[in-house]
Parts: structure tokens; sequence; C-alpha cells
């Protein structure tokens, strides 16, 4: 294995002007790092991937007793890029850099935050886009399934790496909630507090049936080439954009939409056409369009794939609070009152199963209008709790 280096954000010296980008508060100028792993790495699905590789961030320092990492998972279309912006693109500032930074919730002053890309990505790490050794040609269809587990353990791997023997606190959302909560049942004894937001320990039937439908839009279209549209030098385009539009949807709540867009017409009235009258969906056309622009299709197929498998309870004939047992974390979790994708229920579950097996768990049931999409905005209560939580920890952690 090639050593990597434990480094955090990289800041632009005093002398040069900082990027406009930089608010107050950034974790600055940051740089990805790249760990390369020789080790096999096998997978729930019976394959395993002989090398690979994770991009990586990190902000802050590590502590000399190194008590003071913490974990941030990233959900379906956000990366290693957690926080800050880079030197040569000051306009790509970190998914969560309202969260993470000097003196924010997640303080940087505080803690070693580490981001790290998931297998199956297309954002650095090993995926569908990389080169497959065996072939000499991109993995496309033939890179395995992965799972949320095989991320934890892959992750766990990066850890190792860093020197990291026990996290201060694991966190994330949506799909990153369900990582930080199979770490706490898969590497107990390395996590001491597990923050899972928005999140779910399985999805429902409407939940799989949305992905399905994603799916198969990118499956349909006639450039994906079964996967192998690399060779072609084409992007099914066409798939990935109905694909966000699904997801898009229902990240966010109807009363957000209607304030937005409402019934708003871009000419201010009918054309009697099928090309965009109504402002939302110019707006949904923007941002698929977008995306198609920047996200593989393999890596949706993987990423959606996996968030339908995820079920810690299914090898426990459904009983969550066993699946949950080994956890011996203290937990936060956070619910969104408008968020109908991952509803409060869901977050209830989570919670119901902790408290059975006698775990201390704070919740919070946040009243917001954004829907799913509100665990990533700023909302003051939710950053309050979020940075109550993180002192306490500082404190019995010993987080600078």
């Amino acid at each position: 294995m090639r050593d990597t280096p434990v480094t955090g954000a990289i800041m632009t010296p005093d002398t040069q002007q900082p990027p406009a980008a930089l608010a107050p508060g950034s974790a600055g100028i940051v740089r990805p790092e790249c760990a390369q792993f020789d080790m096999p790495l096998a997978l729930a699905g019976g394959t395993s991937l002989e090398r690979y590789q994770l991009v990586y961030e990190t902000y802050g320092a590590l502590d000399a007793d190194r008590s003071n990492a913490v974990l941030v998972c990233h959900a379906l279309n956000a990366s290693h890029h957690v926080a800050g912006c880079y030197e040569d693109d000051p306009g790509n500032v970190g998914w969560w850099d309202n969260m993470v930074g000097p003196g924010k919730p997640l303080d940087t002053e505080r803690f070693f935050v580490v981001g790290v890309n998931n297998l199956g990505s297309c954002f650095g790490s090993t995926g569908p886009g990389s080169i497959n050794p065996a072939t000499g040609k991109p993995y496309g269809p033939d890179f395995p399934v992965v799972t949320v587990e095989d991320w934890v353990h892959a992750q766990a791997r990066l850890a190792d790496r860093l020197g990291v023997e026990r996290f201060a606190a694991v966190m994330g959302g949506s799909l990153g909630g369900m990582q930080a909560l199979a770490w706490s049942y898969l590497y107990p004894e390395r996590v001491a507090h597990c923050l899972v937001m928005a999140s779910t320990a399985r999805l429902s039937a409407q939940n799989i049936a949305f992905n399905e439908v994603a799916r198969r839009a990118i499956l349909a279209d006639p450039d994906f080439h079964g996967g192998r549209f690399y060779e072609h030098g084409v992007v099914p385009a066409r798939g990935l954009q109905v694909a966000r539009m699904v997801g898009h949807i229902t990240y966010q709540s109807d009363d957000v939409m209607a304030e937005k867009f409402g019934r708003a017409l871009r000419s201010g009235n009918y054309g009697f056409s099928f090309d965009v009258e109504f402002e939302i969906e110019s707006y949904l056309r923007y941002q698929a369009e977008k995306f198609s622009r920047y996200f593989d299709a393999n890596t949706y197929l993987l990423i959606t794939r996996a968030l339908d498998y995820f079920d810690p309870a299914r090898e426990c004939g459904g009983d969550l609070a066993r699946a949950l047992k080994p956890a011996t974390a203290e937990f936060f979790v956070a619910s969104f009152s408008t968020d109908w994708r991952f509803s409060p229920e869901h977050s209830h579950e989570i919670v119901q199963a902790l408290l059975r097996n006698g775990r201390n768990v704070t919740y919070a049931e946040i009243a917001a209008s954004h829907g799913h999409d509100a665990f990533l905005l700023d909302d003051p209560q939710y950053h309050a709790l979020v940075r109550a939580y993180f002192e306490r920890i500082a404190e019995v952690q010993g987080g600078r």
C-alpha cells in the first residue's frame, strides 16, 4: 500500500488575496488526497476488488492522541468535497460548507474532519469509469454492486491509514446517515458518537419504486449501451436527466415548490405545446441537464441499488433493535417535518430501537419547510442543536 500523508485544509499564504468565494468561517483552500489500496476488499455480493483507490479530504488538525476525528459520510450525488473550495476553482464550494469549518457547528478548530468519496462513485474513487486492470477498459457494468456496508469497510481501511483508531463521531444525512448507522454496529469500538440526519434504517416500498423509475430511465436510454457508453464516446444524458428530475422532486416539499414556482408560466399564457411552459418545468430541466454533465450513469445505478439493499434488520428477522444491539455509541438523530422521502417516522423507528438497547439518544424533529433537502440547509434550530452536540463531544473527547 502507498502511504498517504495526513493533511488538513491547505490555506493560501498570507501574502495572497483569498478567493472571493471564501466567506467567514470557510475551511479555506483545500485539496483532495488519494489513498491506494492493494489488499483485496471482499464485498457483500460475493466478489472482491483486488485493488482500488479512495479520494478524500481532511479539514482541521488531528490531535496528538488522535481522539478528535470526525468522519462525514456523503449522500447520493455528493463526494469527498465536504467543505472549503479549490485554489483553481474557488466557486466549487463543499456540499456541507455551511456545517463544517472554523466556528461552524462542526468546528474544524476543534475537530479533524474527514470526507471520503465512496467506491463506485464518479468523483475520483474507483468506480465504473475507472480502468479495469483485467481488460484495460473502463469497468462499466462489470464494476461490482456495492452496499452501504462495503463502503463502511473501505472507510475503516482509510481510517487505519490515517491513524484513526476511534472516531469522536461519524455523521451523515440521507444515504450518509445510513453509513453512519452502519458504522455503529459494524465497528462499535471505533465510534464514540453517531449522528444520523434525515435518514432511515431501510427504504420504504415507495422509495424503492422511485429508484427503479430512475434506473429504468437510464437503462432505456439508447446511449446507455448496456453500461459501456464510455467506449462509444457518448453519455446517456436523457436517462440521467429523467432520473435526476424524479429524485429532485422527492427531495423537496410541495410547500417549497409552491412558494418558489407555483403555477407561474414563463410567457404569461398557455402555449398549447409540450415545450417548457411552467417555471417549475424550466427549473427541473435546468437541474437535470446540469446533473447529466457531471454525474455518471453507472454510478447512479450502483448508488440507488445500495440504497435499496440497506436493511440491517433483514438478517435479524426484521428486528432493528437486535440488529443495532452491538452499537455502543451515543446517538444524535434528526428528522424534518416536511421530509416525505425519509419522514420522521423513519427516524422514530431508529430511536425506538436504540432506546430498547439502552443507548443514549438525542432526538430532534425540526419544523422545516424544505423537505428532504433541509439537512443541507441553514436552519437555525437544526444548526444550533448540532453545534451544541459537538460542543459536548469536544468536552468529553478532549477536542480543541
